[in-house]
């Protein structure tokens, strides 16, 4: 389901939608009317809904299923203009971008990434690593959601999801950890887990690189960036970008058997002091989950 629907927060026109993206509404006099849901896929059209298609080629019979499923509007691209004709429910006509498609979807979910603390583990095979660090910022007493393609959750119930997940997945996801009580949400970010500008508008505090991502630092940091690009997220601002440090090893190594390999515990504990986590208590969670192991 592509659907941002039962997290919608914030009153939505015709009207406003036209003045802020440079939309053209057919018929005009649509402005006042208010859509209750986004909606990117035909089965998860509801009454109230604007249909947004994922698929850029667009038909009369598309329009004509939104129509009696229920949708309020759709926005469809310029060049559909003449495909679908007359309908039944206003129509908006123009070029949204990705970012603008994500603050738009962010906006009407009240901006969920903003009131969480969200993490990023980004690569081929970081998805064990999200668990991990789920479980630490657990230990340390964070109520935590994950998106995944191995599971996700908003705490302990299991998002029922199909991957990989569209902006339209991620925001509602976020929405639903942050109503269900999350206090920080860990992300995989991989092509398994998500579609391209999949994270758009969504505010990262902390980003980390996984450990297969490259060998060198400059590899690692022009991987970073062409995956920043590839999803939609931005480095800049008060984002943080983590990696292990000496302090971080030590910790790790610290609370491990010998022989055990510490990097992805050491790359966790280096999130969560980049978050500003002191070590005190990162040391007590380590005791702890010692202890419960």
């Amino acid at each position: 389901m592509s659907a941002l629907s039962e997290s919608i927060s914030r009153r939505l026109t015709l009207g406003q939608l036209k003045g802020r993206y440079g939309l053209t509404l057919v018929p005009d006099f649509a402005e006042p009317v208010t859509v209750t849901s986004l909606v990117d896929d035909l089965p998860s059209v509801r009454p109230g809904s604007l249909y947004v298609p994922a698929d850029r080629q667009v038909d009369q019979g598309m329009i004509e299923e939104a129509e009696l499923r229920g949708a309020y509007a759709a926005l469809l691209p310029t060049s559909a203009r003449q495909e679908v004709g007359r309908a039944r429910i206003p129509l908006l006509f123009g070029t949204m971008h990705a970012w603008q498609m994500g603050q738009l979807l962010a906006n009407a979910a009240g901006d969920p990434s903003g009131a969480l603390a969200v993490f990023a583990l980004v690569g081929s095979q970081v998805q064990d690593q999200v668990d991990l660090l789920a479980d630490f910022l657990h230990v340390l007493g964070n109520p935590v959601g994950i998106l995944s393609a191995k599971g996700s959750y908003s705490l302990d119930r299991r998002l029922d999801l199909e991957y990989p997940l569209s902006m339209f997945d991620v925001q509602r996801s976020l929405s639903i950890a942050l109503e269900d009580g999350a206090a920080a949400v860990v992300i995989s970010v991989d092509d398994q887990t998500l579609v391209r500008d999949a994270l758009q508008a969504v505010d990262l505090d902390v980003v980390a690189l996984g450990a297969q991502e490259g060998s060198t630092r400059d590899m690692r940091h022009v991987r970073l960036i062409s995956r920043a690009r590839r999803y939609g997220f931005n480095l800049g601002g008060h984002t943080i970008v983590a990696k292990r440090n000496e302090e971080s090893d030590g910790l790790a190594r610290q609370s491990l058997p010998a022989d055990a390999n510490s990097d992805d515990l050491s790359l966790c504990i280096a999130m969560t002091m980049a978050a500003g986590v002191k070590r005190n208590n990162i040391r007590s969670a380590l005791r702890v989950s010692r202890e419960m192991s």
